[in-house]
This record gives structure tokens, C-alpha cells and sequence, in this order.
């Protein structure tokens, strides 16, 4: 188990399903009490945090709306006396052909993903630097080194937190907080599941084991565990000597 996780409080967004939920529960184990914020119902994450001993709350929010996270951090800090950690993982990955990509479309990608990551971590970097302690870590995405097709808005917003946390660990490092980024692979979760398969696949387990056996130097699928323990770790008193850095787990398919 890392060190420094207790008696901490992480806000989780994204935390309803998928990544977000599986950090939400290996944080609980460490010891950290949660506050899960999605836009969807997070009670099973709650149920899953509370399971494990530790405080939870869900709030609904959408990251993309300055308001609604305003009126959700507001909400966080009067149910717990401090956040100490922010795990930005609440993001939308459709693929839209160039020519179907209108500017509405792109502003709702990149609203959700980069827009949210700013707006999130700001809400609570001022209570950080109070303390002087503080974690933040965002999910980009591996598809930033990779060739693929129909993600314009999502690459780039995906590269555009890269660039945020470098330059916002700059900005907070003399404040004891540190900023990282997770580069996750095609990972299996129920938002990745439920998407149409793409040409030449008959199914979503089609692709994601063809990126496992081509790309991958471990040969087998990705899952939300895989990435708990880097979570784990950047968010632990271990990884205090580390900022401003992209962590590639995706069993080796992209080289930083």
C-alpha cells in the first residue's frame, strides 16, 4: 500500500462506472474517503466506497458547466472539511468522421475533457495551496501517440491536458502539490464496451483484442485495475518528488 493516503478525501469525476468507479474503490482501500461526482447516478460507487470502510459521498455535476461545478464544490466542501485530492476522469470519446465534425461538436469534446480537467482542478487548488498538500491527476489517453482516425476533438484534447498539467505543475510545486497526467490504452469498460464497433470488427472484444495482440507488448485486454495502482501511487506520499509527468499504462503499446 502506498504511503499518505490516510485520513485524505479525493473527488473522483467520472466516478459512476468504469475508471472512475475502480479508482474510487482502490483509493478506499488505501484509506481515502471519496467524493464521487458524475452525471449519472454514482450510489453503487458510493455503496462500493462505504463497503471498504471509508466515507462517501455522490454529487451531480457536469464538468463542462462552470456553474455546475461551482454549485458542486460548493457542495463537496461542506460535506467534507477538505479535498485533498482531484482524479479528473470524467470525459466523452465519440469518434466523428472530420467532415461530420462541427464546431458544436468539437466544443462539446473538448468542453467535457479539457474545459472540465481546468475547471475541476481549479475549484480545489485553492484549498490545496492552504495546506500545502495537494494531488491532481488527469486521464489523457494513449491515442495521442498512436495512429488512429475519427478523434480529432478527443486527440486534442487529450494532448491539451498533457500541456495543462505540465504547466500547471509549474504553477503549484512550491505549494507541496503535485500535477500528473495517466495514459490509459484501449481500456475495457462499460462506456467502451457500449460503442458500435468500428469497420472491420464484428465486435468491441474483436478490436480490443486485435490492439492487444498488434500493439501491446503485453499480450492481454486492459482493464480499470490495471490502472487503480498508478492512481494509487501519484496520489501517495511515494510519489511526492514526481510532477508535471504522463504516465503510459497501456501495457506498452505507446513509448513516452
Amino acid at each position: 500500500m502506498a504511503k499518505g493516503h490516510q485520513g485524505k478525501t479525493a473527488l473522483i469525476t467520472g466516478a459512476a462506472s468504469g475508471l472512475g468507479q475502480a479508482f474510487a474503490k482502490r483509493l478506499a482501500e488505501d484509506g481515502v474517503d471519496i467524493a464521487a461526482v458524475d452525471l449519472n447516478d454514482a450510489s453503487a460507487t458510493v455503496k462500493m466506497v462505504k463497503a471498504a470502510g471509508r466515507s462517501a459521498v455522490s454529487f451531480t455535476c457536469d464538468v463542462s458547466s462552470p456553474d455546475s461545478v461551482e454549485k458542486m464544490a460548493a457542495e463537496a466542501r461542506k460535506a467534507f472539511p477538505k479535498i485533498d485530492i482531484v482524479v479528473n476522469c470524467a470525459g466523452i470519446f465519440p469518434q466523428v468522421p472530420l467532415e461530420n465534425v462541427t464546431y458544436a461538436e468539437w466544443r462539446r469534446i473538448v468542453g467535457t475533457n479539457l474545459d472540465g480537467t481546468f475547471l475541476v482542478s481549479m475549484a480545489f487548488v485553492p484549498g490545496m495551496k492552504a495546506r500545502g498538500w495537494g494531488r491532481i491527476v488527469t486521464l489523457s489517453s494513449s491515442t495521442v501517440g498512436a495512429v488512429v482516425t475519427g478523434f480529432v476533438p478527443y486527440v486534442a484534447s487529450k494532448l491539451g491536458i498533457v500541456g495543462f498539467t505540465r504547466a500547471l505543475a509549474s504553477e503549484l510545486g512550491p505549494f507541496g502539490i503535485t500535477v500528473n497526467a495517466i495514459q490509459p490504452g484501449l481500456t475495457k469498460t462499460p462506456g467502451a464496451t457500449g460503442r458500435p464497433p468500428r469497420a472491420g470488427f464484428a465486435t468491441m472484444d474483436d478490436e480490443f483484442n486485435d490492439v492487444a495482440q498488434k500493439f501491446q507488448a503485453i499480450k492481454r485486454i486492459e482493464t480499470p485495475d490495471d490502472l487503480a495502482g498508478a492512481v494509487s501511487f501519484l496520489t501517495s506520499d511515494d510519489s511526492a518528488f514526481i510532477t508535471g509527468q504522463t504516465l503510459a499504462v497501456d501495457g506498452g503499446r505507446v513509448r513516452l
